[in-house]
């Protein structure tokens, strides 16, 4: 009997023993992938300072649960915290993509200076959800830590450690890194502690081509342990195209983003490549041209060109993108009769060196000179070219006079006229003279035979207002400006470069006729001579009277050809 007592006895003894290896035994691999298929197809070379996911977690330290688990909803007070995670995707292989992870706690919760979480006081006050708060904290885990320093639980104690039993890193700041982020990729782990926001960065050269997925999951620090908080995952790209877009703007374009643009105005194409690791920074980069109508192949270092279509139609845009990268030069490998050890960094099937291999880059080496990797990046587009308006001016401004008995305003016509397309509407806004602050707006609908129009605008007070009027089509939007300065009484209004002017234009006057007399009074008989630069400047003089005088009589000038039919009011 008393055997029998110790053999059930020790079987009960290996059976918990069993238990507690079957859960000591969970891997990140079964705690991250969260019963998803494994992210990655194949083995990748290690990434730096990256772990395999076959290390075991210590479930005790940090508890796993399932999606749906009800613990889910009591984790943190208040609500969920979300996990925002990013990435700075595509990136080129080769170059470093970047994850940037954001906590979003609950409605009216923060963080401190000290990274204790607290209740937001301008955003609780006069909430009747927070009128019986117990203080200001959520979580206060400045007071915690000072608590528990006193039980040996200081940054070196036993539970400082990450999922894996490492120990906490040494940060001067450790006592305000009071979540544990886990980034999980390609059957790796890296694991490091922070505040709210936490940024790591990868290397690409070793990454299979194609979407891949980053996945999170995020603790924050208990008494004695860490409970989990949010998961999250995001897809990033790595490809051996460069990565690029093309910014397209033109003058009087109406909206650039329907690539219809306008015949006889220059477009100018921006090209914006997407490199935020800087790994380009190096290289040398050209931008190779086909605008699609004919003009040819161009070829150019700047990241910026300008071309003018002359013809209207569909045309294909064609652009792509080269870049040079320095890399080192190893010696050409020789084919072994026998297998060697591999001393080559395998690259992509697309990457051209100028040597027969690419050896890997010891930390600190500079590449050799001559070798590069070439890598490219193409752009299509199907522009439209249409007409469209060219230009606008404003030829004429008058005031209008109106006999009302209620308080008289300001009425003046603008006669504008435009190059190019018949507009189909005309806006006008009146700001004030810095043209910053808006006063009025109005636009109507135009139905005209030809590019002239009057616009009626009334002004409510007497002052100085920066007038812009714009004319439109399906396609474009010219726009013209104009300052104009209006006076007490009704219908009196001045241009303030048209004053200036006709004072200029008195004080001429003034001046010539003082000189004539002055002349005519002490002048001395002389030989009629003639010489060739004293007939240049008297004709000189005589077309500046001539200016002056028109000027000075308006009456007298040809009236504008276009002014000759009244043009229709708007």
């Amino acid at each position: 009997m008393k055997g029998a007592c110790l053999f059930f006895l020790l079987g009960y003894l290996l059976a918990a023993e069993g238990v507690q290896s079957a859960v000591a035994t969970r891997q990140f691999r079964d705690v991250m992938s969260r019963g998803r298929a494994p992210s990655h197809g194949k083995f990748h070379r290690g990434i730096s300072s990256w772990s395999s996911d076959h290390n075991n977690w210590n479930d005790k330290l940090y508890p796993y649960w399932e999606e749906g688990d009800p613990r889910w909803k009591d984790c943190w007070k208040g609500g969920r915290v979300v996990a925002s995670l990013t990435s700075d995707s595509p990136a080129l292989v080769g170059s470093n993509v970047s994850f940037n992870v954001i906590l979003k706690f609950p409605r009216c919760q923060r963080e401190d200076n000290d990274s204790n979480i607290i209740y937001d006081q301008h955003c609780i006050n006069g909430s009747s959800d927070y009128a019986n708060l117990p203080d200001l904290y959520v979580y206060n885990w400045t007071q915690w830590i000072d608590d528990c320093d006193g039980q040996n639980c200081s940054h070196n104690s036993s539970h400082n450690v990450f999922p894996d039993g490492r120990p906490f890193p040494r940060h001067k700041d450790w006592r305000r890194r009071n979540f544990i982020y886990v980034f999980h990729t390609l059957g790796q782990y890296y694991q490091t502690t922070g505040g709210s926001s936490a940024m790591v960065s990868i290397n690409t050269t070793n990454i299979t081509l194609g979407n891949q997925i980053m996945e999170l999951s995020v603790y924050r620090r208990n008494y004695r342990s860490f409970q989990p908080v949010a998961t999250a995952n995001v897809v990033y790209v790595v490809t051996d195209k460069i990565p690029f877009y093309v910014n397209m703007t033109q003058k009087n374009d109406r909206n650039a983003s329907d690539y219809i643009f306008i015949k006889d105005i220059p477009i100018t194409f921006d090209v914006q490549i997407h490199d935020p690791s800087h790994y380009l920074n190096r290289s040398a980069i050209s931008y190779r041209w086909n605008f699609g109508d004919g003009s040819g192949l161009f070829v150019s270092n700047s990241s910026v060109q300008m071309h003018t279509y002359k013809l209207l139609g569909n045309f294909s845009l064609d652009l792509s993108v080269h870049a040079l990268i320095p890399a080192p030069c190893g010696p050409p490998t020789p084919l072994p009769p026998t297998p060697l050890p591999p001393v080559t960094t395998p690259l992509p099937s697309n990457v051209t060196p100028s040597f027969s291999s690419l050896t890997e880059v010891p930390t600190g080496q500079s590449p050799v000179e001559g070798c590069h990797i070439a890598r490219s990046g193409p752009y299509k587009a199907s522009l439209f070219i249409a007409e469209g308006i060219l230009g606008v001016n404003i030829i004429q401004m008058t005031s209008v006079q109106v006999a009302t008995t209620q308080v008289e305003n300001s009425m003046v016509d603008f006669v504008v006229t435009c190059q190019g397309s018949l507009p189909t509407d005309a806006c006008t806004i009146i700001a004030d003279p810095t043209c910053q602050v808006l006063q009025s707006e109005a636009c109507d609908p135009v139905d005209i035979d030809e590019c002239l129009l009057t616009i009626r605008r009334t002004f409510n007070e007497s002052g100085t207002y920066c007038v812009n009027i714009t004319l439109g089509d399906a396609a474009s939007l010219a726009l013209t400006s104009t300052l104009i300065s209006i006076n007490g009484a009704a219908g009196s209004f001045s241009r303030t470069a048209e004053g200036v002017l006709l004072a200029c234009g008195f004080l001429v006057v003034f001046v010539a006729v003082a000189t004539f007399f002055l002349y005519k009074r002490y002048k001395e008989y002389k030989p009629i001579e003639r010489k060739t630069g004293d007939e240049a400047s008297n004709e000189g003089l005589s077309v500046y009277f001539n200016n002056v005088k028109a000027v000075l009589f308006p009456a007298n000038n040809e009236k504008h050809p276009l002014l000759k039919n009244k043009p229709g009011i708007v």
